[in-house]
């Protein structure tokens, strides 16, 4: 999305003036052994005042938001909604992606491999293999495959990876052995496109073909597909709650989910995606560094990343969901690029506090 030569002051930039005035009026020095107890408390107030404003960002989103942002290296955080459930939606293709490389680490895959794709592994929605294809056979590596799922966000890659990574039950056994409790993979990407559009019954996996989606998809009424609209908002499965998903985050950047060069991998993917450009990076000084894993569908949409703050300022994991929204997605998307910037601002200027 190209951006205006002059934007109108947003809400971000009117808390950046208000932390830029703060920081100016610095008051005499005195021993530490002098200071109140209103003073030593001021950094937390600081991010309650960080908290209040994404508050006042949520009605941008058009439904319910959920924010978990983290600074990296001194662990502070902020959260709104940030244990509410929301559908990962193609963000799910990230911890499909850890567990993939995991397998790879153990010398049960290698990236190499070559993988055949046929009539039977194509995906409707996004998917640049699909149309490359046009229903004739294909052939990847496994890392090419992986590239494809996490950077582009393709449907066909992101089938086939998950079956890579031994299914949905072992992707989430493995976010167990990390310690995250509240993200769960349970569908095919196939199976979540179908059970957002309202389709009830279908074959199974191995005989899923373009042809059957769209033929099963005409069979749907619009008060049918909008009910099944609403159940995907709160279907629990294939969720995360933002602060699950913000330590995920923590923890890939401190290397502590894969082998550091497959860490490197993972966040050069997630940095070179063309993905949601509207979105965490929309309103982020130009060149700001950002990897990240967007989802969008139906009234879903999401970002979640590592931005790499200025000035050895550090970095901050944030996952910003939005479910159930009835505003157009440019509107989302604001208001994700708005929360983004206010949580960048706030960290910019705050780079030590404890």
């Amino acid at each position: 999305m190209k951006r205006r030569a002059a934007l109108p002051l947003s809400v971000s930039l009117v808390w950046l003036v208000v932390l830029t005035l703060a920081a100016q009026a610095t008051p005499p020095a005195r021993p530490a052994s002098a200071r109140t107890q209103e003073e030593k408390a001021a950094p937390q107030d600081s991010l309650k005042n960080l908290e209040r404003a994404i508050a006042r960002l949520a009605g941008l989103s058009g439904g319910t938001l959920g924010v978990t942002a983290v600074h990296v290296e001194t662990g502070r955080r902020v959260s709104f909604n940030g244990g509410e459930r929301f559908p990962m939606a193609s963000v799910y293709k990230f911890p499909i992606a850890l567990r993939l490389l995991q397998r790879v680490e153990r010398g049960e895959l290698n990236l190499d491999d070559a993988i055949k794709l046929g009539e039977f592994d194509f995906r409707v929605g996004h998917s640049p293999i699909a149309e490359m294809a046009n229903n004739t056979p294909v052939t990847f590596t496994t890392g090419r495959l992986l590239e494809l799922m996490l950077g582009e966000s393709d449907n066909t890659a992101s089938d086939a990876m998950l079956r890579l990574a031994g299914g949905p039950a072992a992707v989430t056994a493995r976010l167990r052995e990390l310690g995250v409790r509240e993200i769960d993979i349970n569908r095919p990407e196939g199976q979540l496109i179908m059970d957002h559009r309202g389709v009830r019954e279908y074959p199974p996996e191995s005989q899923w073909t373009l042809a059957m989606f769209e033929r099963l998809s005409r069979n749907i009424t619009d008060a049918e597909r909008e009910a099944a609209a609403r159940r995907f908002a709160q279907n629990p499965r294939d969720t995360s709650s933002p602060d699950a998903m913000a330590a995920l985050l923590v923890r890939l950047h401190r290397r502590e989910v894969l082998t550091p060069a497959n860490v490197e991998r993972v966040l050069r993917i997630m940095t070179g995606t063309p993905t949601g450009p509207a979105r965490l990076k929309g309103l982020l000084p130009a060149g700001t560094v950002v990897a990240h894993k967007t989802g969008s569908m139906g009234g879903t949409t999401n970002d979640v990343g590592l931005i790499t703050l200025p000035d050895g300022a550090g970095h901050v994991a944030i996952a910003v969901f939005v479910k159930a929204s009835a505003k157009e997605q440019p509107d989302r998307e604001r208001a994700i690029a708005e929360i983004s910037r206010t949580v960048y601002d706030y960290f910019v200027t705050h780079p030590d506090a404890k």
